[in-house]
């Protein structure tokens, strides 16, 4: 998106979320280059104040971060906020990963995040402080397509691409929205940042869920779910043959198979999670693999509906590599999706994204299989 100015010839502003990471800190710096009046916003989301329970380094908001984010500002001379959104990533990401886990289904709390608190959120809030757009560090861009419709669009580089986690944006967050390091390579951001004497040049990204930082979910979700943490139960084959115990369904997700310590002489998987009777269903390597899902909360992105059946890409998580596949309507606001070929480890919870060329043409919640 070029830089552009408004009635009174002043440039437009942007506030640009950083999280204290090279590819934000970069997002501020070339949005600056090109005209902008740039402004740089951390999210505080942290649920505690205490330095040594969110570290020095803990994930994307922590108080390193913010430090991090700060010195930036101030290398690029630019204001910097530190706004509290602590009360939306509770409800709207770690109370909803605990609900998925809880129910038998793998959510992605990135999703979540995107959509309800870096968007909704920082958007809202970032316009009453008079800005004209928000900005992030995400490899993806956007685009206004033929139909008149905004969609996120491919990254430069497809390994660093993060369009899958961006599908929930609505069009009104796209038309506000400019994602400048897409562009370029990972490598490439690095160096701009190195060139320009960013602290954060060289620093490593962050891998885990930011409010897990050891990744150890189960932990997280039996302290959050308290007397709701699911009791240990049975691993079953598909027909209900008890083949032994396991510790509890929020310790496991579909295709798993380290970890389950049953002695079948053969490798086995998760096929299956059932929360009603906190069973874990456990099969072959074959039964891993299906062609047909369901998912709902739809959002239309790239396409304003799917009145007909259409041919498209799609993928089932965010390192998959898609595959073609037919998507037609199965109820409100709900899509049945078959697979050309049969696809591994279909996990209710996980968002399913779909593709046409190199942008986002919407997506759902996995529900059923």
């Amino acid at each position: 998106m070029a830089m552009v100015s408004g009635q009174d010839g002043a440039a437009k502003k942007v506030a640009v979320g950083m999280s204290g990471g090279v590819d934000s800190s970069v997002a501020a710096l070339l949005l600056k280059r090109q005209g902008y009046d740039v402004v740089g916003i951390t999210m505080q989301i942290w649920q505690e104040e205490s330095p040594a329970m969110t570290g020095e380094q803990g994930g994307c908001c922590g108080f390193g971060a913010v430090e991090d984010a700060r010195r930036v500002a101030q290398a690029l001379d630019i204001p910097h906020y530190v706004m509290n959104f602590r009360r939306e990533f509770r409800e709207n990401v770690m109370d909803y990963f605990v609900a998925e886990y809880l129910s038998g289904r793998t959510p992605n709390p990135c999703i979540a995040c995107n959509r309800y608190v870096k968007w909704e959120a920082m958007l809202q809030r970032s316009l009453e402080i008079g800005a004209d757009y928000i900005a992030t560090g995400h490899y993806a861009g956007v685009t206004r397509l033929a139909n008149g419709r905004y969609a996120v669009c491919s990254a430069a580089t497809t390994k660093k691409d993060q369009t899958y986690a961006l599908y929930g944006l609505t069009q009104e967050q796209l038309a506000r929205t400019i994602m400048p390091v897409g562009a370029y390579t990972k490598e490439e951001i690095r160096q701009m940042a190195a060139q320009a004497g960013l602290c954060v040049a060289n620093k490593p990204d962050s891998q885990e869920i930011c409010f897990i930082p050891d990744n150890d979910y189960a932990a997280f979700i039996d302290k959050e779910a308290g007397t709701r943490t699911p009791k240990p139960g049975n691993f079953v084959t598909k027909d209900g043959e008890v083949l032994g115990k396991h510790l509890g369904i929020t310790h496991y997700t579909v295709g798993q198979r380290k970890g389950l310590n049953l002695a079948m002489g053969r490798p086995v998987f998760v096929t299956k999670i059932r929360p009603e009777t906190d069973e874990v269903v456990i099969g072959e390597a074959d039964e891993v693999f299906g062609d047909v899902l369901y998912c709902d909360r739809v959002n239309y992105m790239g396409m304003a509906d799917l009145k007909e059946p259409r041919e498209v890409t799609a993928k089932i998580r965010y390192n998959h590599a898609g595959e073609k596949c037919v998507i037609e309507e199965a109820g409100e606001n709900r899509i049945r999706v078959v697979f050309r070929k049969p696809v591994r480890a279909i996990t209710p919870g996980q968002a399913v994204v779909f593709y046409e060329d190199d942008y986002v043409l919407g997506g759902g919640t996995i529900i059923s299989v």
